[in-house]
Formats: structure tokens, sequence, C-alpha cells
């Protein structure tokens, strides 16, 4: 009786968990009209395709589609690979200055740089302006990312460098021959961390990316519902009737640009939990 109701819970969670998606999913393929008239229907009662063509039109989803997906892969390898070295620093015991260290990078996740300062350095000092390197390099090292490594590094036994070394290791080689591998959980889960990161951020593009070719996904889709937003608005509502399926398009987006992440997300789903929660206790 009680396994039951347990399965019976589980089922009905799950479904709550579900249903939303689904919606999601079958009303970005529903008309304007019927939208309009029944609203969000778990099966549309008039299906087409209009949201979809009307964002794939003109070649600019495919584009920014693909500057996502350079931003993102090359993003996330160039950070994991620099929080990596950077975590391993401030856990090494025989490092130095790891505790001031640790200390600035603590200061940075609290207060952060400023905008005006960040905007002229990234402009006037790096001239990032219109470049897809000015959506990367501001993202190379997240400091509570960084922690998350170093709790990990802390819990593995230092004997492990120590009889690298004996053998002839280097300090690099050490990194990459020996850490990195054993790492695999921690290392899985930053880097789903930093994908998403990357992924979804529409701030940088706003800032630094005037040239419409270089918009990330996430900045195309922003000013195209602002555009279709502002259209409505000034319309007011009367004899004006925007042209684009308004309420549909934004479900399609959605439907969209969760895509790569879905995707990715069950490769690393047997890291992820591991990865959280290994380091965080010893015993």
């Amino acid at each position: 009786m009680f396994v039951g109701f347990i399965y019976l819970f589980i089922i009905g969670f799950s479904l709550i968990c579900v249903i939303p998606f689904w919606i999601v999913l079958a009303d970005s393929f529903a008309s304007e009209a019927s939208f309009l008239q029944y609203g969000y229907q778990i099966l549309p009662s008039e299906w087409n395709l209009d949201a979809y063509k009307y964002l794939l039109q003109g070649g600019q989803f495919l584009t920014s589609y693909k500057n996502s997906l350079i931003v993102t892969a090359v993003g996330t390898v160039l950070a994991v690979v620099m929080t990596a070295m950077f975590a391993y620093v401030l856990a090494h015991p025989k490092v130095k200055y790891r505790h001031a260290l640790s200390f600035l990078t603590y200061l940075a996740m609290v207060l952060g740089g400023g905008l005006v300062g960040f905007y002229i350095m990234v402009t006037n000092w790096l001239h990032l302006k219109d470049s897809l390197w000015a959506l990367i390099l501001p993202y190379l090292l997240n400091p509570f990312y960084a922690f998350i490594l170093v709790a990990f590094y802390r819990s593995l036994p230092f004997e492990i460098n120590e009889a690298a070394t004996i053998d002839g290791a280097g300090d690099i080689r050490l990194f990459y021959k020996i850490i990195l591998p054993i790492s695999t959980p921690v290392i899985a889960t930053v880097s789903l961390f930093y994908a998403i990161q990357y992924w979804n951020d529409w701030y940088l593009s706003l800032l630094f990316i005037d040239n419409y070719k270089l918009h990330p996904l996430q900045l195309m889709i922003r000013q195209l519902i602002s555009n279709l937003n502002v259209s409505a608005y000034v319309g007011g509502g009367g004899s004006y009737q925007v042209s684009a399926p308004t309420s549909a398009i934004q479900l399609a987006t959605v439907c969209l640009t969760i895509g790569p992440i879905v995707f990715l997300y069950p490769f690393l789903q047997k890291y992820f939990v591991k990865g959280i929660t290994i380091g965080a206790v010893k015993g």
C-alpha cells in the first residue's frame, strides 16, 4: 500500500513537472487566432508552423545560433581549463600565497569590478568591441565555480602528488595526466554550469556587440520579442494587427533556445549530483 502511494506521488509530481514543458512545446505550434481565443491548451485546436517560419526567415536565426554555439563551445572549454588550473593553485598546500589569492577571489565574487570600469577595459583597453571574444573572456573565471573545484581538490590525498613527483612528473604533467582525469565528476558539473552561463547570456552582447551579424541567439530573440511587443503596444489594440504570431513566437523561442542544453544534460547527469556534493564533507 505504501509503495503504491509512493509510485502515485512520483507519477503525479512528474506530471506536474512535464505538463508545463509540454504546453510550451504544443502551443508553439498553435495559430495566433486559437491562442487568443482559448489561451494555453494541452492540445491546440489549430496547428501551424507560422511561429517557426517567422523565426527562421532571413537567416539571422541560424547566424545567431552559430554565434551562440561558438561562444558556448570555446568559452566553456577555455573557462573550465582556466578555472581548474586556478582552483588547483588555491588548493595546493605548498603554494605560498594561496590564502591571499583565495581572499582576493572571494573579494571579487562579493564586490565585482563596476560597470563603467568593466566597459572601458573591454572596449578601450582590450579593443574587443564587436568581437565574439567580448562574450567569452569576461566569464573565463567564475569565483564560485573555482571554490567548488577547490573543495574537491582538497578532498584528494596529497600523497598522489608526492608519488607523481617522486616518479619524475612535473607540475603541468601532474595536473593534466593525474588530477584532471580523477576530477571528471566535478569538471563535468562545472562544464555544465559554464555552458548554461554562456548559452543564456545576452547582457554582454547588449553592451559590446553592435553588429547584428555577431548577435548571439539570446540577444537576437530578446530584440525580436521587444520589437513585437513594441509593435503591439504602439498599435493600441485598434484596427492595427501585428502580422507575426506574437504569442506562439515567444513559446517557439523557448523550445529552440533550450535545445542544446537539453541534449547536453543527459550526458552529464550521472556526474551532476556527485560533482555537487563531492568534497563537501569528509569522513
